[in-house]
């Protein structure tokens, strides 16, 4: 039987976004165990996604510059490698000593795990642009929403279904463990990748000076009102999801006494709305309209975010992320979908790059500001108040940022229609 090139790609995302879901438990945990300091455990993912902030414009240019396909490969070879080199770094550290309240336990270990964290992160952004500026040239226009629905959903099933129960599990039978299996998951990732055939690289003019290029994509956007606004909620709401999203690692293991394995199953239930929301998103998206989708979309964060500060044990926070991850996977289908049919080919991987580093950058200030909440408020609210904090903060936030945008969101699309189902 012959495997399409968009079978292999989707292979190939699958296994790249298990690594991705182990690393979720991994980074995090493995920090909170050489301190307990929220700030510096914030260091760690924010290493992970401050290359965002960095990168994102010239993996703009490098994309419409070279063969997707092969930028691709590239960067899964050196994410195995960083992968690797946390692995033997852990390894050589044990046994870990116990962390203590302020500071690092092993400076070394905890130096190198930022290092490795900033490779992934580096490598992440080119790839994760050049896979969304590939997906057009395998699927047609109409099918867009189908296939980003079928592609999200094993890339959640990975990435936040097994990804967090396996590296939950891995990391407490062995701290390295979750590094070690992710430089095996993305070193066969890049395998797949190098046998995809095809053309991946744009047809365009020659290259012209980068200043230029970037300029050019970023005229594009600016002049496509409903594509900055999406940009700027999207950067928005990253902010406030990652202030929950570490908050939640401190929370989980202090005020609902979770271990690990129970941290990974929690984060596992929440795919299971994920994964729901990437194969039905196509027909919530032809019923309601993608402006009203983006709309309601974006408010149920806020009760989501509220829900987990009240939530009375890892049950109900697990069920609160099953919703809550349905109806981001939901607006995904319209943003990206709305982006890869509405963007030329040619200035795809410039517009989507600026476009990212307004929806990606966001996210280191999120992890920053939940660590700076929580140390600043524990003094008057005491530890157990202060590690809701953040949550609170992040449901006003979306509030906000729901009442600004509502209006524009619901007519923005104007006469954008979804391609049929498939």
């Amino acid at each position: 039987m012959t495997v399409t090139p968009f079978a292999r790609f989707v292979a190939a995302c699958g296994l790249t976004n298990l690594g991705d879901g182990i690393a979720t438990v991994a980074w995090a945990w493995v920090a909170s165990l050489l301190t307990r300091d929220p700030l510096l455990i914030a260091v760690v993912p924010i290493a992970l996604r401050l290359p965002w902030a960095i990168m994102a414009l010239p993996a703009g240019v490098v994309t419409d510059r070279v063969d997707r396909r092969r930028l691709i490969l590239t960067m899964d070879v050196l994410r195995a490698g960083a992968f690797s080199l946390a692995a033997v770094t852990l390894w050589a550290a044990l046994p870990l000593p116990t962390a203590p309240e302020t500071g690092v336990s092993a400076p070394w270990t905890f130096a190198a795990l930022i290092v490795a964290a900033a490779m992934v992160g580096g490598a992440e952004v080119f790839r994760d642009n050049a896979a969304q500026t590939m997906l057009p040239a395998m699927v047609p226009h109409e099918r867009l929403e189908t296939a980003n629905g079928r592609l999200w959903s094993v890339e959640l099933t990975a990435n936040s279904l097994l990804g967090p129960v396996a590296g939950a599990f891995l990391v407490a039978f062995a701290v390295p463990l979750p590094f070690a299996g992710n430089a095996i998951a993305y070193g066969l990732a890049a395998l797949l990748v190098a046998g995809i055939a095809g053309q991946f690289r744009p047809r365009r003019d020659a290259p012209q000076k980068w200043g230029t290029e970037l300029a050019e994509g970023l005229r594009y956007l600016m002049g496509a009102p409903l594509l900055r606004l999406m940009a700027w909620v999207t950067g928005f709401w990253n902010m406030f999801h990652q202030m929950v999203v570490i908050a939640l690692i401190l929370h989980m293991q202090e005020n609902l006494g979770a271990d690990a394995r129970i941290y990974g199953l929690v984060l596992a239930a929440g795919a299971v709305g994920g994964i729901a929301g990437g194969l039905l998103g196509d027909r919530i998206v032809r019923r309601l309209g993608p402006g009203r989708t983006a709309q309601w979309t974006l408010f149920a964060s806020v009760p989501a975010f509220i829900g987990i500060a009240f939530a009375p044990g890892p049950l109900t926070v697990a069920l609160i992320l099953c919703a809550f991850e349905f109806t981001g996977l939901v607006w995904n289908t319209v943003s990206v979908a709305y982006r890869q049919r509405t963007i030329p080919d040619r200035l795809l991987g410039r517009v989507n790059s600026v476009y990212r580093l307004l929806a990606w950058g966001m996210m280191p200030v999120g992890l920053l500001l939940s660590g700076l909440i929580v140390n600043g408020l524990e003094p008057a609210l005491g530890r157990s108040t202060a590690l809701t904090a953040p949550f609170h903060a992040a449901a006003a936030g979306v509030l906000l940022l729901s009442l600004l945008s509502w209006r524009r969101l619901g007519g923005g699309f104007g006469s954008y229609r979804t391609g049929p189902s498939v």
